[in-house]
């Protein structure tokens, strides 16, 4: 059986993650914390036959560079990551398998292959608006759902997503510009995952959401992802390919 590591062990997604495992044909290879220690994040590099990240942004260097000593497989679910973070992981897909996402959820993933298609064919004219909602004790915003949505967004109109979205209208600002893509942040209460997208146009609107009722879905989805990255050669991949969509 496919033996999993699990960086960020102590947190909600890491303990949910290890309780799923098992159910999905594979093992525990064991885990560390976000601050765990070289040796031992080293070590359990080494005995996994894949990594599973959901630790803390400033851990991915060292994450990332232990997986590539041992020639490790590592699927990256940690949001807030930086441009610098990014680039990061695509040095590492030269040396191994990768799969970095916003979201590991296959309902996610199959929504934002709608919203690309979406774009693609609705055209300019259709104003798109994507608003977020988790719990409150989330630190980044928007959240990487958000992110990997209006990315999914951008690339069906063929546009640059750092030109294109907009996340902080407070004020006067005006008239909405054309071509943008809007992004809202809520916060509160114990909400696991709401996200809509919002295409609006002359006298119509269509929303396509997504709802995550409990955090079961992501360990579900993260644990599918793994498993199958686990023998894939160095590169990069998507959920999308873990799908096959």
């Amino acid at each position: 059986m496919t033996a999993i590591g699990i960086l960020g062990s102590a947190g909600k997604m890491g303990q949910a993650i290890a309780a799923t495992v098992p159910d999905l044909g594979g093992t525990v290879a064991g885990g560390i914390d976000a601050s765990g220690d070289g040796a031992a994040l080293a070590a359990l590099a080494e005995r996994a036959d894949v990594l599973v990240d959901f630790s803390t942004p400033s851990a991915l260097a060292a994450n990332l560079a232990a997986a590539r000593t041992a020639g490790t497989p590592i699927l990256i679910g940690t949001t807030g990551l930086t441009a610098a973070h990014r680039a990061l992981v695509a040095e590492a897909a030269a040396d191994i398998a990768v799969l970095q996402t916003g979201n590991v959820s296959l309902g996610v993933t199959l929504l934002a292959k709608l919203v690309r298609e979406a774009a693609e064919r609705l055209g300019s004219d259709w104003d798109i608006e994507i608003v977020e909602m988790h719990h409150r004790h989330k630190v980044d915003a928007p959240s990487g759902t958000a992110q990997l949505l209006a990315e999914a967004a951008s690339k069906g109109r063929g546009v640059a997503l750092s030109e294109a979205q907009v996340s902080d209208r407070a004020g006067l600002t005006g008239a909405r510009c054309d071509g943008t893509i809007g992004m809202a942040s809520l916060r509160g209460g114990s909400v696991a995952g709401d996200h809509m997208v919002v295409f609006a146009g002359e006298g119509e609107r269509i929303e396509i959401g997504h709802r995550a009722e409990n955090r079961a879905i992501f360990a579900r989805g993260a644990v599918t992802a793994a498993l199958w990255l686990a023998d894939k050669p160095a590169g990069s991949y998507t959920m999308a390919e873990v799908l096959g969509v």
